[in-house]
C-alpha cells in the first residue's frame, strides 16, 4: 500500500512514497490523476485510522502478580508486578495472550479501554509456543468487538500489519509495519506442528507481549511473543507467534503447569550435581495455586550466572515426570503429551532433586478447565 503524507496538493507536489509517485509520472498522468493518487492514499491512512478504532475495543492490558527472586541477592522471593497486553476473541470473554506474560502468575487483571477490569484465569498455555489462553470470571459488559483469527497461509513477506498493545504501559498504542518474514523453528510441542513466527518491523516493547498483530482486514494473524535487541527496546526486529499456532492450542487445549522452567545440560547439569547424564528442568518459579504449586514443587530462591546463564537457583531439579525419564532437550514435549492423555483422578508422580536428594512428590490430576 502506498502512503502519501504531507501537506494538501496547493500548487507544489505533495511529499509521497517515491515507488508511488513514480508510477504516476511513468503513466504521464495528469495533475488531476495525480490528485487521485494523492487522495487515494489519503484515503487509505483513513482506513487504518477507522479499523484501529475498530479493534481497539477487543484489546485489553493484562496486570499479573507473582513471587519472584529480586535482582538484590537477598535469598527471599517477593511479591512482583508484570504487565503484557492480549486479546479478546469470544463473547463468553476468552483472551489470548503470550504464555510467558501468564504462566507463573497468581492473580490476573484484565482491562479493557471502557475502563472496565476483571479476573482472569489461564485456561491452557504452551510456553513453547509462547500462546495461552485466558478465561475472565465474567463477560465483559461492552463485547461490541471480539477479534477474529485470520489465515496465517494467506500472509506473505511484504504485507503491511499492526500491532495494538501497552508498549512500556503506554496502553493502546498502534504501531505500524511490514511482515519482514516467515520463521520457523525445528521444535515440536505436545503434536503440535513445528512453531512459525512472523518477522515484523512494527514497533514492538515491553508491554507488547501477547498483544494481537492485525492485518489489514482487522483479523489477528499474529501474537507478539519478543524481539530481538541490543539496546533492550524496538530495533525493527519482532516476532509474533501466527494464528494458526493460536489456534492449534484452542482446538486442542493444553494442560497449564503454572511453572517456568530452565532445562539443564552438560556443563550446567554437572554443575549444579545433576545425577547421569546431566539433564533436567531446573525449576525457576511456581504460580501459586497452579498444578505445579499443588504438586509440591518449589521455585529458586536465588539469583546467579552459570556457564553465562542467567538463572534462579536452588529450587527443585525435575528429573522424571509422569514416567519419563528427562534425559534428552525433548523430553518435556514428551511429559505434556502423557500428561494431557491421563484422566482426570490419574496419579502424576514427579521424581525431583531437592538439596541433593531426589524426592518423589505426587497428586491426582485436575480436571482440566472448561474452554
Amino acid at each position: 500500500m502506498s502512503i502519501c503524507t504531507g501537506a494538501a496538493f496547493t500548487g507544489s507536489l505533495a511529499i509521497v512514497d517515491g515507488a508511488h509517485f513514480a508510477r504516476c509520472v511513468r503513466r504521464s498522468v495528469p495533475v488531476l490523476a495525480l490528485l487521485a493518487c494523492v487522495s487515494q492514499g489519503q484515503t487509505e491512512t483513513r482506513s487504518l485510522s477507522e479499523l484501529f478504532e475498530q479493534v481497539n475495543l477487543a484489546v485489553v492490558e493484562i496486570y499479573t502478580r507473582g513471587m519472584d527472586v529480586p535482582q538484590s541477592p537477598s535469598g527471599t522471593q517477593v511479591s512482583m508486578s508484570g504487565m503484557g497486553s492480549g486479546v479478546l476473541i469470544s463473547p463468553d470473554g476468552k483472551i489470548l495472550t503470550a504464555a510467558h506474560v501468564v504462566e507463573t502468575a497468581s492473580a490476573i487483571l484484565v482491562r479493557f479501554q471502557s475502563g472496565e477490569a476483571m479476573k482472569a484465569t489461564v485456561l491452557s498455555s504452551e510456553p513453547g509456543l509462547d500462546v495461552a489462553v485466558l478465561q475472565l470470571d465474567h463477560p465483559p459488559k461492552d463485547a461490541r468487538f471480539v477479534a477474529s483469527l485470520g489465515d496465517a497461509d494467506g500472509v506473505s513477506v511484504g504485507d503491511q500489519v499492526f500491532v495494538v498493545g501497552a508498549p512500556l504501559g503506554m496502553s493502546h498504542t498502534l504501531t505500524v509495519g511490514y511482515i519482514s518474514g516467515r520463521r520457523k523453528t525445528n521444535a515440536v510441542f505436545s503434536g503440535v506442528s513445528a512453531t512459525e513466527y512472523f518477522q515484523t518491523d512494527a514497533a514492538i516493547n515491553q508491554g507488547n507481549s501477547g498483544g494481537p498483530l492485525f492485518n489489514m482486514e482487522g483479523e489477528v494473524i499474529g501474537i507478539v511473543s519478543h524481539i530481538l535487541s541490543h539496546s533492550g527496546g524496538s530495533e525493527g526486529i519482532g516476532f509474533a507467534v501466527t494464528s494458526e499456532m493460536a489456534r492449534q492450542l484452542l482446538e486442542k487445549k493444553s494442560f497449564w503447569a503454572g511453572v517456568d522452567g530452565y532445562m539443564l545440560s552438560g556443563k550446567l547439569g554437572e554443575v549444579l550435581n545433576v545425577p547421569p547424564p546431566s539433564v533436567g528442568l531446573l525449576v525457576q518459579r511456581v504460580a501459586s495455586g497452579s498444578p505445579a504449586a499443588r504438586l509440591g514443587l518449589k521455585g529458586g530462591t536465588m539469583r546467579a550466572t552459570i556457564c553465562g546463564e542467567e538463572l534462579v537457583v536452588g529450587g527443585d531439579i525435575v528429573l522424571v515426570a509422569a514416567g519419563i525419564p528427562l534425559a534428552a532437550m525433548n523430553s518435556l514435549t514428551l511429559v505434556r503429551e502423557r500428561i494431557t492423555s491421563l484422566a482426570p483422578g490419574e496419579p502424576l508422580t514427579v521424581n525431583v532433586l531437592r538439596g541433593g536428594t531426589t524426592i518423589t512428590l505426587s497428586m491426582p490430576l485436575p480436571a482440566p478447565a472448561v474452554h
